[in-house]
């Protein structure tokens, strides 16, 4: 009966060179495969920043200071913007899927075509903000909030195809 043995007819080097390329595929794959390093703003100073057509997926900006900073059309999936300051921001296009919005203020900012589905935004302060074309869906809002927000909604959301009344539940 015959045994079987590491050193196959090519050789132990054989071996090695295949476990090094199995590694090496799987490096590759787990890096190709991962989201952008997610950064941390938490309390930072970033007014009038341009931060627009970049993906910042994950990042905090936890209490930030966001004034009139621009992230148009920018991929701000699950991003932290926890009590952070976004008043006249231009966020058009942005992508907030999953986002925490939890008492940021959005006063006068432009969420025209911005898709905000899924995020979390209790007590958040959307007053006076440009909303047409933006995405709600799943944005458990206040009453109140929901309330001001229906009688400025307007427009479609041209990426999703939601109506922006119809995703704020507007009568």
């Amino acid at each position: 009966m015959e045994r079987w043995s590491l050193r196959s007819a090519q050789g132990p080097l054989h071996l090695k060179k295949l476990l090094l390329g199995l590694v090496l595929s799987l490096v590759l794959w787990v890096a190709g495969s991962s989201p952008v390093m997610a950064e941390n703003f938490d309390r930072q100073n970033l007014r009038q920043m341009d931060f627009s057509n970049q993906d910042l997926r994950g990042n905090n900006y936890t209490r930030a200071d966001m004034a009139e900073v621009n992230l148009s059309h920018s991929n701000l999936q699950g991003v932290r913007l926890f009590d952070t300051t976004l008043s006249r921001a231009n966020l058009e296009g942005v992508d907030l899927r999953g986002a925490t919005l939890d008492g940021a203020r959005f006063v006068k900012a432009n969420l025209t075509n911005a898709i905000l589905e899924g995020a979390y935004a209790f007590d958040t302060d959307f007053r006076e903000a440009t909303i047409e074309g933006a995405d709600f869906t799943d944005v458990l809002l206040d009453p109140k909030v929901s309330k001001a927000l229906c009688d400025v909604a307007k427009g479609t959301n041209p990426v999703t195809g939601r109506n922006t009344r119809d995703t704020l539940y507007c009568p």
